[in-house]
């Protein structure tokens, strides 16, 4: 029924002109506006458009809501934090992170940090 459509990916933030200026002055993601500014499309290289959509009582996803494949993790994390992003820090039994903000266990390298509605996202180097 649905393998021939294009699905898309959507999450709520508190505050859209936040979210369009960590999206696009920090993250560089391409950014249009829709519905007088109450919707973003975020636009990432060949995909189809995330939509953003302010909600008044917008909680933050306590998962990952968007990963960012990157080719060296440690310039990512080093670009983003001279930007001002802050990275989580987790010391879980199997989920720990080091002192640049990376867990390094099994599977690939990531590292997280939330954006202004406190939605978590990653960048990760497989």
């Amino acid at each position: 029924m649905f393998k021939d459509t294009q699905a898309f990916s959507g999450y709520s933030v508190n505050d859209t002109a936040k979210a369009k200026d960590f999206y696009h002055g920090i993250l560089g993601l391409k950014v249009k506006e829709a519905m007088e500014g109450i919707v973003l499309q975020l636009h990432i290289n060949g995909g189809i458009p995330i939509m953003l959509y302010e909600k008044p009582n917008h909680e933050p996803a306590t998962f990952t809501v968007l990963n960012f494949p990157v080719q060296d993790i440690e310039k990512a994390v080093a670009d983003l934090k001279a930007k001002g992003v802050t990275f989580e820090s987790y010391d879980f039994k199997d989920l720990k992170t080091d002192s640049d903000n990376i867990s390094r266990s099994e599977g690939p390298k990531i590292a997280w940090f939330k954006d202004p509605a406190g939605n978590i996202l990653s960048v990760l180097e497989e």
